[in-house]
C-alpha cells in the first residue's frame, strides 16, 4: 500500500469493506447519461475528496448503509475529475462542496447536501 493512500484512503469498494454498487464518474459525457436515466431511474452522485479526512469518514459511514437498488451509485473522485465538478455545479445549479452528495430524478437534482448531513439525503428521497 502506498504512503498516501495509507493517509488518504482509496476508492469505494477497493477495500472490500462496503457491497454497494459503484460507478466511477470520469468522463463529462456519462453526465448526459445519468440525466437520461435519472428519467426512470434515481441517479446518485457521490463527489469525494480524497485529501479531506471528514470526506474519508462520511464516505466510510455512507457505504456501511443499506441503499436499495433502485438507484444507481456515482463515485466522482475530486482531484482527478474537477472538471466534471465543475460541470456539475453549472449544469444542476448547485454550489460545489466536498464531500458532497447529489440526487438526480427526471432531469434535475432534487436533494443535495455536504459532510455529515449527506447521509440523510438518500434515505430520505
Amino acid at each position: 500500500m502506498s504512503f498516501f493512500k495509507s493517509i488518504f484512503g482509496s476508492k469505494p469498494n477497493e477495500e472490500n469493506s462496503s457491497s454497494l454498487n459503484w460507478s466511477e464518474l470520469s468522463e463529462l459525457s456519462q453526465l448526459d447519461t445519468i440525466i437520461e436515466d435519472s428519467k426512470t431511474k434515481t441517479q446518485v452522485i457521490f463527489k469525494h475528496s480524497t485529501r479531506c479526512g471528514i470526506s474519508r469518514a462520511v464516505l466510510k459511514q455512507f457505504e456501511k448503509k443499506e441503499i436499495e437498488d433502485t438507484i444507481d451509485l456515482y463515485y466522482l473522485d475530486l482531484l482527478s475529475y474537477r472538471d466534471i465538478s465543475n460541470e456539475l455545479a453549472s449544469k444542476f445549479q448547485v454550489i460545489h462542496q466536498s464531500p458532497q452528495l447529489l440526487v438526480i430524478k427526471k432531469g434535475v437534482v432534487v436533494a443535495h447536501d455536504s459532510h455529515y448531513d449527506l447521509l440523510s439525503v438518500v434515505l430520505s428521497t
